[in-house]
């Protein structure tokens, strides 16, 4: 499994983002292929969280080209900054 974690700072209305996430991006995720979970955490103080699991390093890949262009088109205005990413492989699960 690969997974991919993304940190946003500045987000400007946590509540209206994660429902773009629910309603738009969440959707677009499960169509990659290798998909097994995705989580929006909002961590406070304008920090929002994403986790992205795959079967493969492709799908886990290609999330992160969805990510940035969903960012782009439906959530520049509540995310200002440019997310940090790190992906790989996971190692342990629980």
């Amino acid at each position: 499994m690969y997974a991919v974690v993304r940190r946003y700072e500045g987000v400007t209305d946590p509540a209206e983002a994660g429902r773009r996430v629910a309603d738009g991006f969440v959707p677009l995720l499960r169509q990659v292929s290798g998909f097994v979970a995705y989580y929006w955490v909002d961590a406070g103080d304008g920090v929002m969280v994403s986790t992205s699991v795959f079967e493969d390093q492709a799908g886990a890949e290609e999330s992160v080209k969805r990510a940035a262009e969903f960012v782009r088109d439906n959530l520049a205005t509540l995310l200002p900054g440019t997310p940090q990413v790190t992906a790989g492989r996971v190692v342990a699960a629980g």
